[in-house]
């Protein structure tokens, strides 16, 4: 049985890790890790070498010598350094032993090794979702067959897999959370921001979160100053597409002189103090976002939020935000923020509903769930051969 009356070591395993990585699945595991602590657990990282500068600010991150990666990395990259994966099960496997790890969690099922099962035998082992993955990804099969429980890390992502008919019996949702406690900017400093305030837009570098577009879409008459923080990652999808994303941005801004300023990026303990100073924030992503940390963020120091009315965003921000319809497209989004902006009431409103709607999402809140699911389980019987594993249809 996993005991919780006694100190447990918990291992989150994600080649991409870093401390202040600019990416949703990093943010989750780091809240996770901060909520163990506090709970009075050890918390242990595995990750890809070579070592980074800053590793320093996770005291439980561990490099592993059998997997190294460029930055930025891309899935051919983590698919060629594994291409013998008997090296990195084997490490794996071994430092799980050595810090007699009670729950390994794998924070993806390629990027968190979710797919070699590498636990020991008589170790749980729960698969973070973060994405519910395609009926034809192999490695998605063989992840969800090998790990103890699949926590995915919203409702929405939740009920995503049952509408997609895939056996959920094994899946609890482990919420994300956020690190920093809510801090409401107070009613008079909100109205300033209302009147006069930048609109703030946080986000990593990706052609679907639709950021060029976003800033193309600006209204010609619009003089409220615009920042966008761009975030790079330590992995993208083909080489060189941050780079090809943050010239379309800057190109788009270029052709609005003054108004819209780019800014690098920022910490995970600034982001929300940065979007307590916005009016509002705008998630342009044109894709589903599956929980929306900067949301959250923003949520959490009352800054109401703008976006399209499709995945967990419309439920993250209920009456803190608005919504526009995909189709309708980034023009949508500009109506939307400029006439929230002009209604006080409506505005305010928006803002003093905004931090109840993250409230719950603490760290200590996100680890207990994770090890209520992690009890709910037992002990998978250990890795399967490899090539063992048959690949099913989702029911």
């Amino acid at each position: 049985m996993l005991s919780q009356g006694r100190p447990l070591t918990i291992a989150f395993c994600l080649l991409s890790f870093r401390p202040d990585h600019p990416s949703g699945i990093e943010r989750s595991l780091a809240a996770l890790i901060e909520g163990v602590r506090q709970l009075g657990h050890e918390a242990l990282v595995l990750a890809a070498g070579p070592a980074q500068a800053g590793d320093a600010a996770e005291p439980g991150l561990i490099r592993l010598a059998s997997v190294q990666l460029p930055r930025p990395a891309t899935n051919n990259d983590v698919l060629a350094a594994l291409a013998d994966p008997a090296p990195v099960v084997t490490e794996v496997a071994a430092l799980l032993t050595e810090h007699a790890v009670d729950l390994v969690c794998w924070g993806d099922t390629l990027w968190g090794l979710g797919y070699l099962d590498a636990a020991p035998p008589g170790v749980r082992s729960a698969l973070m979702v973060h994405k519910v993955r395609p009926a034809r990804d192999e490695r998605w099969h063989r992840a969800l067959a090998a790990a103890s429980v699949v926590c995915p890390a919203s409702t929405y992502l939740a009920q995503e897999g049952v509408e997609a008919g895939w056996d959920t019996t094994r899946w609890r949702t482990v919420p994300n959370a956020l690190l920093m406690t809510p801090r409401p900017v107070p009613s008079a400093g909100r109205e300033m921001l209302r009147r006069d305030g930048p609109v703030r837009v946080v986000s990593r570098v990706e052609p679907a979160k639709g950021l060029a577009e976003l800033v193309d879409a600006i209204p010609p008459d619009w003089n409220r100053p615009i920042e966008l923080v761009l975030a790079e990652a330590d992995f993208e999808f083909w080489p060189g597409m941050q780079a090809d994303v943050i010239a379309a941005c800057r190109a788009a801004a270029a052709r609005r002189p003054g108004l819209v300023t780019i800014r690098p990026a920022l910490g995970w303990r600034q982001v929300p103090g940065y979007l307590a100073g916005a009016a509002v924030t705008i998630i342009s992503s044109i894709e589903p976002e599956t929980f929306c940390f900067t949301a959250a963020e923003a949520l959490s120091v009352g800054t109401p939020v703008i976006s399209f009315d499709f995945g967990n965003v419309p439920l993250l921000a209920g009456p803190a935000g608005r919504m526009v319809p995909l189709p309708h497209g980034a023009e949508a989004l500009w109506e939307a923020t400029d006439a929230l902006l002009k209604d006080a009431r409506a505005y305010h409103a928006a803002a003093t509903a905004a931090p109840g709607q993250v409230a719950a999402y603490t760290p200590a809140a996100a680890a207990e769930a994770l090890l209520a699911a992690a009890a709910s389980a037992p002990p998978r019987p250990g890795r399967p051969a490899e090539g063992a594993l048959p690949v099913p249809p989702p029911r």
